[in-house]
């Protein structure tokens, strides 16, 4: 895209003349020469700064009296006294107190009356003096809000609903928490925008998910599509815990002392044993996917482990297939807004996309390449479609090698059996550093160097046909590209990147809300191997009944294991390795046996969606055969083990 020139510090509009011409352009009815990009016209010291308390109708807390939520606005001061409405860009969040947004880690701060003072992240600070009003929600039972805390049920996704109802008419709100006076948004045009990373994100997509009139698009960063995803995988558990914690984690005092009935129910709608409950669907906004009429802006980073990349696939599938209008960035990184690995070309997508959609200008963002993907640090590549037109899913054979655990991987079928013993104390990255070394805790099953690159993009699914020696078991499916590369460090404390002292400002600022953020840049990792794609299974609940239910020791069962989403193109030279093996360390938790799992090589098999399918990887693999190594091939090391992620967890 071209390049812009992009100020580091605000410089106000020299006359009152100049402000209003332009004040002017930016109206999309404009007689003449329709604008392309919005202006900062409007003043951000004299901003109208002001907090209203929406009615979301509900009564989760208990009290007799519905729930209402806090909602601090940062809006220009001059369109309301030229008689013009703005447009809304929102941020519906759990952590404006008790934990921070961005990498810096910033809350919401407020004056002696009330009125919030530095609200979190650029948004307000650009966007403002742009024509735009920033709305920053705190989800209910959050920092000054009423009700509980339901992650990501129907009071997380009603705190932001109500929000955009009552922007467009339809709710009512209050210019103090427990007061009578109401307040009306009669500012706006109820043209509203949600972006958020994590669960602000997750938010936005269960709001788009109900289909909400005014709502024109969302742009969810690292965000959760579907919650029960976000603890199990397949029945297989991902955390030692439940949703019940990370809503204790959020909520304010005085919600944890009157939402004790809704963490009862968090805990029995949420069993430890994966199994598919009523709550779980309220949580699945991919279910849902059909009500949306906003479009989607969606970023997330291939290699983070915290919400992971089987939020991307789904979702994004389940848009187009309800015609929705969708834009994605894939970056290198874990979990980390684009703000901190991609800078200026995220602020000055994200000012266009926008403009585009809240605005309405014709600035041709619509007609860009769909998909941005990092191919290297900090090395982009676009694509007109994502997945690339000519993707086709190619059938790949394990089998056999001349030693055991050691097989090969190839489009012929392959027979025999392969045995893999769990051991918890072992992951993807120990499995692939030793993929030609024989190791009970891993099957790996390996294609020749390829004669040329071979991209893959989109969701990989893995089927096993194994039988377990005890009555649970767990599988992991990896894919590997084996072979020297310079990747992010996503396992490092940063998931890619490292911050830096210096600032760059971007947009307005005041006294107590600086428009200047901490500089960063990749921090990047020599490998031997990269983790192409995951995925994890609890055979017992190979029936896909969404229960489980305990093995008979010896008898075969086939699962099929869906893999993260990904875009990844491994080199001419490299191997492809498809990797089977138990307990993931630090991805999912072991089961309560110790299994040895035996499996059918002649009824194993992967789904892998190249570009140009079938003939693409056998003509990448033809002359090429395996080679026996006897070099460790290191990745990245493996990621630090926490018990509880937090899908909002920042970046340090």
């Amino acid at each position: 895209m071209p390049k812009r020139t992009r100020f580091t510090t605000w410089r106000p509009l020299a006359t009152a003349a100049t402000a209003a011409l332009t004040a002017t352009l930016l109206t999309p009815s404009a007689a003449q020469a329709a604008p392309r990009e919005s202006l900062p016209v409007h003043s951000y010291d004299d901003a109208v700064r002001e907090a209203v308390w929406v009615d979301t109708g509900l009564d989760e807390d208990r009290d007799g009296t519905t729930d209402r939520v806090a909602v601090d606005i940062v809006r220009p001061r001059e369109p309301a006294q030229q008689g013009r409405k703005v447009p809304v860009i929102m941020d519906a969040s759990p952590y404006y107190s008790c934990c921070g947004r961005g990498n810096e880690s910033q809350k919401k701060t407020y004056d002696a009356d009330g009125d919030v003072v530095q609200m979190p992240l650029f948004y307000d600070n650009y966007f403002v003096p742009r024509g735009y009003a920033v709305v920053g929600v705190d989800l209910a039972g959050t920092n000054r809000s009423d009700g509980c805390v339901d992650v990501g049920g129907r009071s997380d996704v009603q705190s932001a609903k109500a929000v955009v109802d009552w922007l467009n008419g339809r709710g009512t709100a209050y210019t103090t928490r427990t007061g009578t006076e109401r307040a009306d948004a009669d500012w706006t045009n109820g043209r509203t925008g949600m972006i958020g990373k994590s669960w602000d994100g997750t938010v936005a997509n269960g709001v788009a998910a109900t289909g909400v009139e005014g709502l024109e698009t969302i742009v969810p960063i690292a965000a959760i599509s579907s919650w029960y995803d976000y603890y199990f995988s397949q029945g297989a558990p991902l955390y030692d815990s439940g949703p019940e914690w990370l809503s204790h984690y959020v909520e304010s005092p005085d919600a944890r002392a009157r939402c004790a009935a809704v963490q009862d129910e968090l805990v029995d709608g949420a069993p430890r044993t994966g199994d598919w409950t009523p709550l779980w669907s309220e949580r699945d906004y991919v279910r849902a996917a059909k009500k949306v009429r906003a479009s989607v802006f969606l970023v997330h980073g291939m290699q983070d482990l915290n919400v992971r990349m089987q939020h991307v696939g789904p979702w994004w599938d389940a848009l187009a297939k309800n015609g929705v209008q969708r834009k994605i960035w894939l970056s290198q990184t874990g979990h980390v807004d684009p703000f901190d690995f991609r800078r200026a070309a995220w602020v000055d997508t994200l000012h266009r996309w926008f403009d585009h959609e809240l605005l309405g200008y014709d600035n041709g963002i619509d007609r860009e390449p769909v998909a941005d993907i990092e191919r290297s640090p900090d090395q982009w590549v676009t694509s007109a479609a994502w997945p690339p037109r000519g993707t086709h899913t190619a059938t790949l054979r394990p089998d056999r090698g001349t030693e055991p655990g050691v097989g090969t991987l190839g489009l012929r079928r392959g027979g025999g059996t392969e045995t893999v013993t769990d051991d918890p104390r072992h992951s993807e990255t120990d499995w692939a550093a030793g993929i030609d070394t024989p190791t009970p805790d891993k099957a790996g099953f390996v294609t020749g160097p390829l004669t040329r690159d071979l991209r893959l993009s989109g969701s990989s699914r893995v089927t096993v046909t194994a039988a377990s020696s005890t009555p649970t078991a767990h599988l992991s499916a990896v894919l590997v590209d084996l072979g020297p590369d310079t990747v992010r460090d996503y396992a490092d404390d940063g998931e890619g990147i490292t911050t830096l002292p210096d600032r760059t400002c971007w947009g307005a600022s005041t006294a107590g809300d600086s428009a200047c953020f901490k500089e960063t840049r990749a921090k990047t990792a020599d490998v031997g191997h990269t983790i192409v794609s995951r995925g994890w299974a609890d055979l017992g609940h190979h029936a896909g009944t969404g229960h489980g239910e305990p093995l008979t020791p010896g008898k075969r069962h086939t699962l099929t294991l869906h893999l993260g989403a990904t875009d990844h193109v491994v080199p001419a030279g490299h191997r492809l390795a498809l990797i089977v093996a138990g307990t993931d360390r630090g991805l999912i938790d072991p089961p309560a046996d110790t299994p040895t799992l035996t499996l059918d090589l002649a009824r194993t098999s992967a789904q892998i969606p190249f570009v140009g399918g079938t003939a693409a990887f056998a003509r990448a693999t033809a002359g090429s055969h395996a080679e026996a190594r006897d070099t460790a091939l290191d990745g990245v090391r493996r990621p630090a083990v926490t018990a509880h992620r937090v899908p909002g967890e920042e970046t340090r």
